[in-house]
């Protein structure tokens, strides 16, 4: 039944007019000094839900309080979507954590007595629930529950939600004055949530222009890319409240490649590409925005990535009209969908990040020019002023050769202009390697490693010794050696400017086995400094670690070759 007014004895019943006013006045007294013996716990109970400014509080105590208001044993909000069609959030009260846990997912509001609460949100007042009409039952494992009384909560004029109460103390049935008391409770917490909301609206604005802030300072940091790409992952997942953020760039033969991934245990995506053929990918190229209410299901998207997701936003990252890739913040199968104030922080977060990575992108064509322009000048200076002053000097040598008379010196100055002509024609081909600029073609792994180990001799004073065990040019993939350069980076990183080291030992070793039976590669850097010291900062180990599970590796510390085991060795290793 619908209760819109409590239920007052109707004076035509009575065939006597007197009796039936008599009737009709003492109802209303009664109901009137029930209402004021009440009236101290409605206050109470208002102050209470008055309190405090977090939206999700706010509604874990009008739940509360309205199940103490009216002796309810139950007491449940259910949140309408944006759609208006559904509920977007269900917060209980009364409900024990085990049952909550038994029942697994909330209710969606599409079917059942809560659904026709939101189609026709008035108040509804049931003796027995179980016998309307309305009524879908229970899932497995729900508390049984016979008398109900649900009252809509508006706030500024439109519908928020409905307040459910179940079970009334006693047994009895919900009463007139219960309703009356939930229905100014109901009034009051409109107005309570409609504050909570303002405050969470501002909030959330700050956290998200917090957030672009950060990455925007990493992007530009002149930092390592694939750390600055790992920052924009980690802050997308925060500020969005998801299972994982994941950035994605356009692949070599096409579609979407996962280049960065933040989730809270280690993601084995990392280089999946989801191909040019995908309608989502297709549609992110473009510019649009993607937001799937089930990943799971979706049929656009990489089942890898996405079987372990539910709702998820899929933005493109773009600015100046070109679309430089792409960011998906999931969350977890069954959580709640991302509203529509989420939704629009999220495209101007991915909006702010992709104006930072061009700006990220023109820093660095910025800093490749003045590198291409200092080879330049040295190229120049090397032509003009070193090979010519050589030149010079070979000649006045050959003409002290020529007047000398005695045999050891004219060996010796022939030894020296011989020597002049070698370094003469060094000096030519490296300013043909400068005039060249990089090679086209991309460094084997080999390469790469000797670079870094040479770039390191110059802070560190030494060279590091090296030894590569295995093919390492031709078995290790490109993701794994494009980590093991950014560990053995940090690595040598670490050691220059924490472990006062003297010697180092690099190794590369393409032939190990790892846990899992899988054939990986090993990288392990050990030096003879002072060892890591107690309570220090362990960021770079943290970063060495989760790359390597990120690829599905590890990496760990140990003694050094120093003198009774002094110093530290690195060991990171990852699947080829």
């Amino acid at each position: 039944m619908t209760a819109a007014a409590p239920d007052v004895p109707d004076p035509l019943a009575s065939s006597d007019p007197l009796e039936a006013a008599t009737q009709a006045t003492r109802s209303l007294h009664g109901l009137s000094t029930e209402l004021t013996a009440r009236v101290p716990q409605l206050l109470e109970a208002m102050r209470s839900v008055g309190t405090g400014l977090e939206l999700h509080s706010t509604l874990d105590r009008i739940c509360e309080t309205a199940a103490e208001l009216a002796d309810a044993r139950y007491a449940a909000i259910g949140v309408v979507d944006d759609e208006g069609d559904g509920l977007s959030d269900f917060v209980t009260h009364g409900v024990p954590d085990e049952d909550v846990r038994r029942i697994g997912r909330r209710p969606d509001g599409h079917a059942g007595l809560l659904g026709a609460l939101i189609r026709e949100p008035e108040t509804i007042r049931l003796a027995d629930l179980t016998a309307d009409p309305r009524a879908a039952g229970f899932p497995p494992g729900h508390p049984p529950m016979r008398t109900f009384l649900g009252v809509p909560i508006r706030v500024q004029g439109e519908i928020f939600g409905n307040l459910y109460l179940a079970e009334k103390n006693g047994g009895g049935p919900f009463n007139d004055y219960d309703v009356h008391m939930v229905r100014v409770l109901a009034t009051e917490a409109g107005i309570a949530i409609g504050n909570a909301r303002l405050y969470e609206a501002a909030r959330q604005r700050e956290r998200w222009i917090d957030g672009s802030v950060a990455v925007t300072t990493a992007l530009l940091s002149g930092g390592d890319a694939d750390d600055a790409l790992t920052v924009v992952a980690e802050q997308a997942r925060r500020l969005a409240d998801a299972a994982a953020g994941i950035v994605l760039l356009p692949a070599e033969d096409g579609g979407l490649e996962i280049v960065a991934v933040s989730s809270p245990r280690p993601s084995k995506t990392l280089g999946v590409v989801i191909g040019p053929e995908s309608a989502v990918v297709e549609r992110l190229m473009e510019g649009e925005a993607v937001f799937v209410a089930d990943a799971s299901r979706e049929p656009g998207m990489a089942r890898r990535l996405s079987a372990q997701y539910g709702p998820a936003m899929l933005l493109p990252l773009q600015s100046g009209g070109r679309v430089l890739g792409a960011l998906a913040t999931p969350r977890a199968r069954g959580e709640r969908p991302f509203t529509e104030a989420e939704r629009t922080l999220a495209t101007q977060f991915a909006s702010q990040a992709a104006l930072a990575l061009m700006m990220a992108e023109a820093q660095r064509d910025r800093e490749r020019l003045a590198v291409y322009e200092d080879r330049d000048r040295i190229a120049r200076d090397l032509h003009d002023l070193v090979i010519q002053r050589l030149f010079a000097t070979g000649m006045m040598l050959e003409s002290a050769q020529r007047k000398s008379v005695v045999p050891a010196v004219q060996e010796g100055v022939g030894k020296a202009v011989d020597e002049l002509d070698v370094t003469i024609q060094e000096i030519r081909t490296a300013i043909f390697a400068l005039q060249q600029g990089p090679a086209e073609a991309p460094s084997g792994l080999r390469t790469r490693v000797l670079r870094e180990i040479n770039m390191a001799a110059v802070p560190l004073g030494f060279q590091p010794a090296h030894r590569f065990t295995g093919a390492i040019d031709t078995t290790v993939g490109d993701l794994t050696g494009k980590n093991l350069i950014a560990a053995l980076r940090e690595a040598l990183s670490n050691a220059f400017r924490h472990a006062e080291a003297t010697r180092i030992e690099v190794a590369v070793d393409a032939t190990v086995t790892l846990p899992d039976g899988r054939q990986g590669v090993r990288l392990t850097v050990a030096d003879d400094g002072v060892g890591l010291p107690e309570g220090g900062r362990r960021s770079g180990l943290r970063n060495l670690a989760r790359r390597a599970e990120s690829l599905g590796g590890a990496s760990w510390c140990g003694p050094g070759i120093g003198d009774h085991g002094g110093g530290t060795t690195v060991i990171w290793e990852a699947p080829l």
